[in-house]
């Protein structure tokens, strides 16, 4: 295993669409070319050689940035240079380069960020740092993009392409959130079209899937990733010597999947990430199916006779007043979402089952349909839930398709029409769906096809439990 490289710009269309590759400060977000690898790989026999050498010349900011980490013991001719996985680690990074919430409370400004959201509370500090080009973190900060591939920087042409998604109401969400919890120190320190720039960089790079605390770590945050890498175990936390005669905590990135001499190392963004996810954290989507959601809202009524008996069981089970469940195409359904409907749906007729003698039992009895007459008040919020976000899109499913077979679409604009159409092909396929409870009853015998209902199963039903 080499030392991993980058590519400094998007890929072209003919490069494979599983992946996505991040660009480096003043080159254009939106250029087609696939240009040379950023950092090549070399044989342990020919370490001695400059790994910078290239033709075309590198920028002398990458070039100056991977010396340093050179220098800060990062990237070493102690490298693993066989083809193999690398369970022992690409790159170790000692805790003193780690950009977190820690070194933000540390420094000069950590008394204005006391009180900001942690991806919040780091933005400031790399505006800062930026701003005063101070070591040790300026060749990082100096390489990073002027802006990202997000949403966050579309124009508002190009927000009405997504009218009606969950992405849309994301961007303008993280929008008006930055500009209020940046309302403490941009007077001090930052301006609005800064605000951005750090936001989304931290949105954009930080690993924060380890402890689930944020940090950013010069230089593996601009590792690309693979719709191919089907695991996320790529870092760890681990004890090890960092530097002459001194030892720390290393964030180790390692490769979870087999890797030759001259292959770049990819990485998994997320398994569990949606496409608008993805394209609000990162500015980029995937054409496979598995990622189309939609995230739906339901609440417990204050209105509701049984709020707080209702509450009370939802909060035993980890769930608000106010549930948000993501729905994904061709993934099965979330295992909170049919018992939370059946709770918000649960009425007079079956109000004995919020006694208190069910309370422990509850929520396991939820697990299958309580009722018809609660089961059609579920189908019909859904059902109503669903068509009122299908009114919001400017465009329909086949409308969308077409625009895609056809192809030629921008950057951009492919993003927006494949992920709006994830979204309404979801919808769809929950109206579609059947009630759960006359399945279930058709299945054992007690209902016919027409509706009627039997007393006992049918002799020749053989139940499907």
């Amino acid at each position: 295993m080499s030392p991993v490289f980058f590519s400094v710009s998007p890929p072209s269309p003919s490069f494979p669409p599983q992946f996505h590759f991040k660009s480096f400060k003043h080159l254009s977000p939106l250029k087609t070319t696939l240009k040379r690898p950023l950092f090549s790989t070399t044989t342990r026999s020919s370490l001695h050689v400059d790994p910078l050498e290239s033709d075309p010349p590198l920028p002398s900011y990458v070039r100056t940035f991977w010396k340093w980490l050179a220098e800060e013991g990062v990237v070493s001719s102690t490298c693993p240079v066989r083809p193999a996985y690398v369970p022992e680690g690409l790159w170790l990074v000692p805790r003193r380069l780690w950009i977190n919430p820690d070194t933000v409370a540390a420094s000069e400004i950590g008394y204005l960020c006391t009180d900001l959201k942690p991806w919040v509370a780091v933005s400031p500090f790399l505006i800062r740092e930026k701003m005063r080009g101070n070591l040790p973190w300026w060749f990082y900060i100096d390489i990073l993009p002027e802006q990202t591939d997000s949403t966050l920087y579309w124009s508002e042409e190009e927000l009405a392409e997504i009218k009606g998604t969950l992405l849309l109401r994301m961007t303008r969400e993280m929008k008006e959130h930055v500009e209020s919890q940046y309302h403490k120190v941009k007077e001090e320190i930052i301006s609005w079209h800064e605000q951005l720039f750090p936001s989304s960089i931290t949105l954009n790079g930080a690993f924060s899937h380890l402890r689930g605390q944020l940090v950013m770590l010069p230089p593996v945050d601009l590792i690309n990733h693979s719709a191919s890498i089907t695991r996320e175990d790529n870092a760890e936390e681990i004890n090890g010597p960092a530097g002459l005669f001194s030892w720390d905590l290393l964030f180790c990135l390692k490769s979870t999947m087999l890797v030759k001499e001259g292959e770049q190392v990819f990485i998994q963004y997320g398994l569990k990430k949606s496409n608008a996810d993805l394209a609000f954290y990162y500015g980029f989507v995937e054409p496979n199916t598995n990622r189309d959601s939609y995230t739906l809202t339901f609440n417990i009524s204050e209105l509701d006779p049984f709020h707080r008996e209702k509450l009370d069981i939802a909060a035993a089970n980890d769930l608000g007043e106010t549930a948000y469940l993501d729905i994904f195409m061709d993934r099965p359904l979330p295992p909170a979402i049919l018992p939370y409907l059946w709770l918000v749906a649960l009425q007079e007729t079956d109000a004995f089952l919020l006694e208190p003698v069910y309370k422990k039992s509850i929520w396991k009895t939820l697990e299958l349909p309580v009722s018809h007459v609660n089961e059609e008040l579920v189908c019909k919020m859904v059902i109503d839930a669903c068509e009122s976000a299908l009114s919001g899109y400017r465009t329909t499913v086949e409308q969308d398709e077409k625009l895609i077979q056809e192809g030629n679409l921008g950057y951009k604009l492919e993003i927006a029409v494949r992920v709006r159409v994830g979204e309404k092909r979801v919808k769809l396929n929950w109206i579609k769906l059947e009630y759960y409870h006359e399945r279930r009853l058709k299945e054992l015998g007690l209902v016919g096809e027409e509706g009627e209902t039997y007393c006992q199963p049918k002799k020749d039903s053989i139940p499907t439990l």
